[in-house]
Formats: structure tokens, sequence, C-alpha cells
């Protein structure tokens, strides 16, 4: 094996720590990707939720109405 130049290392060191950096990056833009989906689908679930608690109020509001009328 040929002997490597101090040269030859420190351009090694420095394509290692570029490359590691690169990595770090794409994991956090991965990352943030995922906790965006998550409160996209979060949010979705909410919404979902929220318009069942409406439907069931106004069931509620029309069924005392009509017990009203009755009296």
């Amino acid at each position: 094996m040929a002997q490597r130049t101090k040269a030859d290392r420190q351009a090694a060191a420095k394509k290692g720590a570029a490359t590691k950096k690169r990595k770090a990056a794409q994991k956090g833009a991965a990352d943030a990707k995922s906790s965006a989906e998550s409160a996209g689908r979060a949010a979705v679930e909410t919404a979902k939720s929220l318009g069942e608690a409406i439907k069931q109020g106004a069931k509620a509001i029309a069924n005392r109405a009509e017990t009203r009328k009755r009296r």
C-alpha cells in the first residue's frame, strides 16, 4: 500500500467531514418532513372530531326544541 501524504490525509478528512455534515442535514430534513406530516394528520383528525361534535350538538339542540314544542 502506498504511503499517504499529509495533503492526502487532510483532503480525506475534509471530504469525510463534509459527508457527515451533509448526511446530518438530510436527516434533519427528513425528521422535519415527518413531523410536518404527523401534524397534518393530527389536524385532519381534530377537524373530523370537531365536525362530529358540531353535528351531535346540532342534533341535541333540535331534539331539545322538539321536546319543548310537545309540552
